[in-house]
């Protein structure tokens, strides 16, 4: 297959990611010539499988470079594949046990409600001396954070990081949807179960950040997820408004370092990544 070729439509089985029309794939084009892999289907016993007739993503055989994201994420507005480097340390992904959600179901979360509920939710059982891990805002959420000022242009930082997160050998995956933030529902990824039932609110979120932040989906991993983020807080009071999005988007991070959100906030205080981890 000649590069002219490959430039005039979508190879193999890419096109199935697709829901199917020819629309969707009509202009479509990908002039990154890709390692050998295939589609990842849906868990079969998953109760919305009847929903998504498709694959959910399209997964390479082998570890790639981070080189080759950067590739793709600027093929992206051609392709409408979003890329995603593949921890696959604690499960493969091939094995099938994913449970993809509409990507349409982003949408219908907001993710001021998505905090409120959470933090609602935390008050209502904290012990009085828990509020002190919460300060300055204790039982009271202070809602989503004031945008970031842009350190660097999003796309080149996200570049550089996933040349960064690709040198600890992880597979691609390919993953039809306008934004990154929307691949974390379109996966199945259930990393942060234990957190929150559904994963579309926690797209929602990431959307969000995109926004204020300049964060990119760089990779996830069977309980963890890695943004590059160009416009992070760099003041310490900012650094402790978007902590506070940070234990509601993902508790456990309080558990993992510091202990409390003033703690945190030096950790992530203009940081152009953020990791997250789900127990």
């Amino acid at each position: 297959m000649d590069d002219l070729e490959v430039r005039r439509h979508l190879p193999g089985t890419l096109p199935q990611l697709f829901p199917g029309d020819v629309d969707d794939t009509a202009g479509r084009t990908l002039s990154v010539p890709l390692p050998e892999g295939d589609v990842v289907w849906p868990d079969p016993g998953f109760p919305q499988r009847q929903l998504l007739l498709r694959p959910a993503f399209w997964l390479s055989d082998e570890p790639v470079r981070g080189e080759l994201w950067a590739r793709l994420r600027a093929d992206h507005p051609r392709s409408g594949l979003w890329p995603l480097l593949l921890d696959e340390t604690d499960q493969p992904w091939a094995a099938g046990q994913i449970a993809p959600e509409p990507v349409s179901e982003v949408g219908n979360y907001a993710p001021h409600a998505f905090m409120s509920e959470v933090w609602a939710d935390w008050a209502e059982q904290a012990a009085d001396e828990d509020h002190d891990d919460l300060a300055p805002f204790g039982r009271h959420c202070p809602g989503p954070a004031p945008p970031g000022t842009p350190l660097d242009d999003p796309d080149a930082l996200a570049d550089r990081h996933a040349r960064t997160l690709g040198a600890r050998g992880m597979s691609l995956g390919l993953v039809a949807v306008d934004r990154g933030a929307d691949a974390l529902a379109a996966v199945g990824w259930q990393g942060a179960l234990h957190h929150n039932e559904w994963t579309a609110p926690l797209a929602a979120v990431v959307r969000s950040w995109e926004e204020r932040f300049g964060a990119r989906v760089v990779s996830l991993g069977f309980n963890t997820l890695e943004l590059s983020v160009a416009a992070p807080p760099v003041t310490t009071r900012h650094a402790v408004h978007v902590a506070a999005e940070h234990w509601a988007f993902c508790p456990d991070i309080l558990f993992q370092g510091p202990g409390n959100l003033a703690g945190y906030a030096e950790e992530i205080r203009g940081k152009t990544w953020w990791s997250f981890w789900w127990d």
